[in-house]
């Protein structure tokens, strides 16, 4: 991924029990994802929704966590392993020109990128990868830090994804992100 990609040490301040007090999990989480569904987490860092995810797809469902820093998989993989829900991630390093999802095609039922795909090389690589693995009708949660990511940036990645076949379907208001609710074109 690009030349912006958070450090793997903030990944320990990211996956803090304080940030719920502005984002919960849980309660962002809960209406995109169900019980068995596969579910796209890029970017997963040391797991802060990752867990929540798991808990959410249950033992019949999958996430596949993909990161391109070795260290933040490390430590995704440690946090599953503490939280006995290693069994449902799908947790591994992609490569820094592909998120390796080829053999995906049109498996995932959700995606959440958050605050990812401005670390992405540019959006019009993130999106068509992503379309590919997901299944027609799928979601996928977009949001970026509205602190870190200008209006001009999230409206550029807004156009890739409608060029990769996403349409917007709801613009939900999230703790300190601009953020947009896709639809993958059937």
């Amino acid at each position: 991924m690009g030349q912006r990609v958070c450090p793997w040490w903030l990944g320990y301040v990211l996956a803090s029990p304080v940030r719920r007090l502005f984002q919960d999990p849980a309660r962002l989480l809960r209406p995109y994802v169900r019980d068995g569904m596969t579910v796209l987490e890029p970017g997963p860092g040391m797991g802060f929704f990752t867990l929540e995810l798991a808990r959410l797809v249950g033992p019949k469902g999958t996430v596949i966590a993909v990161d391109v820093q070795p260290r933040m998989i490390a430590g995704l993989k440690r946090r599953l392993a503490k939280a006995g829900l290693s069994d449902r991630v799908d947790a591994r390093v992609a490569s820094a020109d592909s998120l390796g999802l080829t053999h995906l095609h049109g498996q995932v039922d959700f995606t959440l990128a958050m605050a990812v795909v401005h670390e992405m090389p540019e959006p019009s690589w993130f999106f068509p990868q992503a379309a590919e693995a997901m299944k027609p009708g799928a979601t996928l949660l977009l949001a970026e830090p509205s602190g870190h990511v200008k209006e001009t940036t999230f409206a550029s990645e807004l156009k890739a994804a409608e060029t990769a076949g996403f349409v917007v379907v709801d613009r939900p208001k999230l703790g300190r992100t601009q953020n947009a609710v896709l639809k993958k074109a059937a």
